[in-house]
Order: structure tokens, then sequence, then C-alpha cells
């Protein structure tokens, strides 16, 4: 994905804004955006598998069991 000019300026901004915070402001920070980005990967997986984009790895997990290839998690 391209950026333009604004978008670019954008993200020059918040680069230059997080590499001011303090030791305590970026920890809240870095804990922030673990979240958020956590968040976005959780949304993205529920799409692909509401998509049946993940279909396969289901299909190829329980061949694999029916193969004997698995054993048991204590």
């Amino acid at each position: 994905m391209a950026l333009d000019g604004e978008h670019v300026s954008r993200i020059e901004d918040i680069e230059k804004a997080v590499a001011q915070l303090s030791p305590a402001e970026f920890a809240r920070f870095r804990a922030w955006f673990a979240e958020f980005q956590g968040k976005l990967l959780d949304e993205r997986i529920r799409a692909d598998v509401a998509a049946g984009r993940l279909d396969w790895l289901a299909d190829e997990a329980l061949a694999e069991h029916a193969r004997g290839e698995t054993r048991k998690i204590d």
C-alpha cells in the first residue's frame, strides 16, 4: 500500500511523538498498542474463519488425527 504525502506526514508526526515519550509513557503506549494489535488480529482471524479461509487447517488437523498422527496433551 503506497502512502500519500498526508499519510506519510501523519506517520512521521506519530513517530516523533512516540520518540518523545518518557519511559513510563512509552511502556503505557506499548501496552495499549499490543492490546490494539491483538484485537485487530482477533478480528482478522474471526473474519477468516467466517469466510472459510482457515477450513483447510481444520481439515488437515482432522486428517492427521484420523491417521493416528496426534497425541494427547496433558
